[in-house]
């Protein structure tokens, strides 16, 4: 953990988030009048978000998957098609 002053932060930011993002520091704190009042830290990467069609081709819809239209359109209260 590094801390700096608040004016040597302004002047040298590129350099503090190249720092952060090249994993030379893990975190680097900020101080304004000797006193830590903000962190400097890498974004985690998340688990990215399921795609819609991941499960393309993993099945088959059955022929008569429409059967039913009539009755759903009728339970929701729209005309059948």
């Amino acid at each position: 953990m590094t801390a700096i002053n608040m004016l040597e932060a302004k002047t040298h930011l590129s350099r503090l988030v190249d720092a952060i993002e090249q994993g030379t520091q893990k975190e680097i704190i900020i101080a304004r009048n000797g006193r830590p009042v903000a962190r400097l830290v890498p974004v985690r990467k998340g688990v990215p978000a399921r795609r819609i069609g991941v499960a393309k081709g993993k099945f088959r819809a059955p022929e008569d998957i429409d059967a039913g239209n009539d009755l759903v359109a009728e339970i929701f209260g729209v005309a059948a098609q």
